[in-house]
């Protein structure tokens, strides 16, 4: 199998390569990482919808649309990029999408762990170090081929991350924040200082292919040629469009952020007829944490919703009716124009 290891290129080589090489059905292993920092969307995404467009065109961050889904991520060189590209009819790979990650991240994992940072694997595509991600990771059919992408982290701008994601408000925006932090990390915040330092793109990504060798057997390694090139070209006449990058993908309903697999940051907003109810919250493995209600809404006695947001603090989704029946029947709460079904439209994530 072919092997492009190319180091830093521009972040328009970091997409493009391998959208091409599936286009030409040529099978291959890419390790590359952007020169220079941007967003990118997942296929189905809005990007006015998932994007602060104008943050980014004012700090001149590029934004760009893959045909492999996921969400919206800020890439840059300190995240070092593997993309594989098998046919679709390579023996190796299996029907169910959930098998295919666990046995394509296993060279990933082995990585990490010969690195000195020990991870498990975590259904359906999350590599976590205790109980952090430390690697995001997708699948694509792009052509004739299925593409599987990811990376290695070695650093990670949470600060950027928050600043360039579309968010209802800046509590929300210090909540992804916050939340990015506690539960995404990096080879850097995991090893002792020293023991980072002994670690580069270079050899991270040399671990990376012999551990990859062992599943896919020895590469043969390739520059890329005038053909592959052209089909760039080809490609970019496309992807780097107006229209391909604002084309609309689902509607949602409200604001949801995942930061790992069962970890989600939510503001939901619904009109009562008692008033505009908005709820802000972590989803973390069907839990309910630090909920925020607010709204336009009247409440006899005030403090009542400071109370109901304690009472729903680690609640799990199934017990959140119950909870609220319990919540109206044990205190005298009157919320003209707004009923349980109403809490539960902006509370049921």
């Amino acid at each position: 199998m072919d092997l492009y290891k190319l180091g830093k290129v521009t972040w328009e080589e970091s997409q493009l390569l391998y959208h091409a090489l599936a286009y030409s059905g040529k099978e291959a292993l890419v390790l590359l990482s952007p020169s220079t920092p941007y967003v990118c969307i997942g296929y189905h995404q809005e990007a006015d919808a998932e994007v602060d467009l104008s943050f980014c065109e004012t700090h001149q961050i590029p934004v760009f649309r893959r045909e492999v889904g996921g969400g919206a991520v800020y890439l840059d060189g300190n995240q070092f990029f593997f993309q594989l590209i098998l046919k679709r009819d390579n023996p190796l790979i299996p029907l169910r999408k959930e098998v295919f990650y666990q046995r394509f991240l296993e060279p990933v994992i082995d990585t990490y762990r010969q690195v000195g940072v020990p991870v498990e694997f975590k259904p359906v595509n999350d590599v976590l170090a205790g109980t952090r991600k430390i690697s995001g990771t997708g699948v694509g059919e792009i052509g004739d081929c299925v593409v599987f992408v990811g990376n290695l982290i070695f650093d990670f701008n949470y600060e950027m991350m928050s600043k360039v994601l579309k968010v209802p408000d800046e509590k929300f925006r210090d909540k992804v924040h916050k939340t990015l932090q506690e539960n995404l990390t990096t080879i850097r915040r995991e090893l002792e200082p020293k023991k980072a330092e002994l670690w580069n793109e270079f050899n991270l990504n040399d671990l990376l292919v012999s551990q990859f060798e062992k599943m896919l057997g020895d590469f043969q390694e390739k520059k890329v040629d005038e053909s592959l090139t052209s089909k760039m070209d080809e490609i970019a006449t496309r992807m780097f469009t107006p229209e391909w990058l604002h084309q609309k993908g689902k509607k949602q309903i409200g604001r949801q952020v995942k930061i790992q697999t069962g970890v989600n940051i939510v503001q939901k907003m619904h009109k009562a007829p008692g008033g505009l109810v908005k709820a802000t919250y972590e989803v973390r493995e069907d839990r309910l944490y630090d909920v925020i209600l607010s709204g336009d809404f009247f409440c006899y006695p005030p403090d009542a919703i400071g109370l109901l947001e304690t009472k729903l603090e680690g609640v799990h989704t199934s017990e959140l009716q119950t909870i609220l029946e319990r919540f109206y029947s044990e205190q005298e709460v009157e919320t003209t124009g707004l009923s349980i079904s109403d809490w539960m439209m902006v509370l049921n994530a």
